[in-house]
C-alpha cells in the first residue's frame, strides 16, 4: 500500500537540549516538505509561529509535558499562553495516575480545562499507552472524546514505550471515525508509519520525518 504520509506528519523536536538553531532547522524542513505541523515545547512557540507564518504548516505545542501530573489550572494557563503566541494545535498529557486510580471525573475535567482554554485550537490528548492496560486505554480515549478533544495520541516518546499498530487499532475502534488518532513514539521509518496509518492513525508524530519521507 503506497501512502503519502508527508502531509500527516507532525515534525517534532521536544528534547530538553534542543537549541534555537535546531528548532529553526525543523521549521525550514517542515516548510520544504509540507509537513502537517511543527511540534515543540512552549518556549519556542513564538519563534515557530513567526517562521511558519503563511506557509500552511501548523504550529503545535505540547502542554503538561511529558508527565501530565501538573494541575489542571497550570495546563490551562500553559494552553492559553501558547495559543496567544500562535499555536494552532495543543498536545496535552493526561494525568496518568488519576486514570489508573479510576478517578475518571478528574481526568475528564483535566482534559476539558485544556479544551476550554484552547479556544479554536486543535487539542490532542496523549494517553501514554505504554503505562496503561487495554481497559485503561479504552477509558482514556472515551474520556478524551467526552471532554471535547479532537485527537487521541499514543505517547510522549519519553516513557517506557511508543506507538504500536495494535494500540492505534484499539484507539481508532474506541473513538470512531470522526476523532483523530495520532501515532507517536518510536516511529523512525516509512514502513512503520504506513503500518500506523493502515491501523487507523490520521497523524504521525516523528523527529526522523525527513529521513522517513526521503529515504535518507
Amino acid at each position: 500500500m503506497d501512502i503519502n504520509i508527508t502531509a500527516m506528519i507532525d515534525h517534532t523536536i521536544l528534547k530538553a537540549d534542543a537549541t534555537e538553531e535546531q528548532v529553526r532547522k525543523i521549521c525550514r524542513e517542515a516548510i520544504e516538505y509540507k509537513f502537517a505541523s511543527v511540534c515543540v515545547n512552549s518556549c519556542y512557540i513564538p519563534l515557530v509561529a513567526s517562521m511558519l507564518k503563511g506557509s500552511g504548516v501548523r504550529v503545535c505545542s505540547v502542554v503538561g509535558f511529558p508527565l501530565g501530573a501538573m494541575s489542571s489550572a497550570a495546563k490551562a494557563a500553559e494552553t492559553k499562553d501558547v495559543v496567544k503566541n500562535g499555536a494552532d494545535e495543543v498536545d496535552m498529557v493526561i494525568n496518568v495516575g488519576a486514570l489508573k486510580a479510576k478517578n475518571e471525573e478528574y481526568v475528564k475535567n483535566d482534559i476539558a480545562a485544556v479544551v476550554t482554554a484552547s479556544g479554536s485550537a486543535t487539542v490532542k490528548v496523549i494517553i501514554e499507552t505504554c503505562l496503561l492496560t487495554e481497559e485503561e486505554k479504552v477509558e482514556a480515549c472515551k474520556l478524551a472524546v467526552a471532554a471535547g478533544a479532537d485527537f487521541v495520541k499514543t505517547s510522549t516518546g519519553f516513557s517506557s514505550g511508543g506507538a504500536t499498530a495494535e494500540d492505534i487499532s484499539l484507539m481508532r475502534k474506541t473513538v470512531g471515525p470522526d476523532i483523530g488518532v495520532k501515532a507517536a513514539g518510536g516511529i523512525r521509518d516509512y514502513e512503520t508509519a504506513v503500518k500506523m496509518v493502515e491501523a487507523g492513525a490520521s497523524r504521525i508524530g516523528a523527529s526522523a520525518s525527513v529521513a522517513m519521507v526521503s529515504g535518507r
